[in-house]
């Protein structure tokens, strides 16, 4: 048996390679891919070169990267982290034959599990198997914004993911998959207002189709518009709460201009050039904001006993069956055959193709 694993092995470089299949020992598991759905920022980043992990190695005790070889050298053998899969073979009580669930093992089209190591999160029945491919780890990525957003107001003591946005002002920067999901999680727990900003018409067009309001950051000022429209009180307007989605130093200062004062940014964008041209003497300074980091390699300090990875999954999964009509229409705006993912990963890196979310089917 046989598996076709896409490999980058240099810049500009994707190839679909065919490995040995892992042999099935007792206690694993073997799935057959369904679905494999492509990451447009982490995976390109290794597709153009960009990612840090090329260039430095990473520290894990530090905390640093730091000069001497790089942590995760060409070929890069293991790319992507959304697949839905279904067992074929099972040598485990814990996971049936048969079941459907999400998985994080890169594209390619079938692997070997162990349960206890790696996360198997079973689909439900009544939701569409392509949507589990937000349902492992990008689903949890914006779930996780908006932990950090209730951490930011409650501490330790958070309930529920609404308790950060619950009756607030929210504005989301970065109508790409992740901006539109989180903005989604914030509807759905009860913001009073969410609006998506992004310069690409047809991301806008997304948004609205989901029923979201958008600007364009690049028309009228939106910080003038919104912080006109966002009145708290004398001297005080703007959003509560800005969740920060495209990795680039331009939304990062429009993120911090949106904000009322004394107000966060949750940022959930991945800088690949640095972001030199934010300008830290500004609003951030005059209007004494605050910027968090809401990485999905940890939820916020003291929370982790109650907001494990398995909730973050679960919360996405219940987001999904009330909107997943929606994002199957409109945020998936490509299905295309496993076979095509070379050409689909370099075309995307070169800029010679636009996609919003594209799906490989197994």
């Amino acid at each position: 048996m046989r598996d076709a694993v896409v490999v980058v092995s240099a810049p500009g470089r994707v190839e679909l390679v065919e490995q040995a299949a892992a042999e099935l020992t007792d206690g694993s598991f073997r799935v057959r891919t369904l679905f494999s759905g492509i990451s447009v920022g982490t995976e390109l980043s290794y597709v153009k070169g960009t990612n840090p992990y090329l260039h430095v190695t990473w520290n894990p005790e530090l905390g640093l990267f730091q000069p001497g070889g790089a942590s995760t050298p060409y070929p890069v053998t293991r790319l992507g982290y959304m697949q839905v899969g279904q067992v074929v073979e099972s040598r485990t009580p814990a996971v049936a034959v048969g079941t459907v669930g999400a998985m994080t093992y890169g594209h390619r089209s079938g692997w070997v599990a162990d349960p206890v190591a790696e996360r198997f999160v079973p689909l439900p029945d009544d939701l569409d198997p392509l949507l589990g491919v937000y349902v492992a780890h990008l689903g949890p990525i914006c779930a996780n914004g908006l932990l950090h957003a209730a951490a930011d107001l409650c501490g330790t003591d958070v309930r529920s993911l609404g308790d950060g946005v619950r009756g607030r002002r929210v504005a989301v920067v970065g109508g790409g998959v992740v901006g539109l999901l989180t903005a989604l999680f914030a509807r759905r727990h009860g913001a009073a207002s969410v609006v998506v900003l992004d310069p690409t018409p047809q991301r806008r067009r997304v948004a609205e189709a989901l029923g979201l309001q958008s600007l364009d950051p690049e028309a009228d000022d939106p910080a003038v518009l919104l912080k006109t429209r966002w009145n708290h009180a004398a001297g005080d307007r703007g959003a509560d709460v800005v969740f920060q989605c495209r990795g680039q130093a331009w939304a990062l200062h429009l993120a911090l201009r949106l904000l009322r004062p004394q107000g966060t940014v949750i940022d959930l964008a991945f800088y690949q050039a640095g972001a030199d041209a934010v300008r830290f003497g500004e609003e951030f300074h005059h209007n004494g904001l605050a910027l968090r980091c809401a990485q999905i390699g940890r939820v916020p300090r003291g929370l982790a006993p109650t907001w494990d990875r398995e909730r973050l999954s679960a919360e996405t999964i219940e987001l999904l069956r009330r909107d997943g009509d929606l994002i199957r229409e409109h945020l998936v705006s490509t299905v295309a055959p496993f076979a095509q993912a070379p050409a689909i990963l370099t075309d995307l890196a070169a800029r010679r193709r636009q996609e919003l979310q594209v799906v490989l089917a197994g």
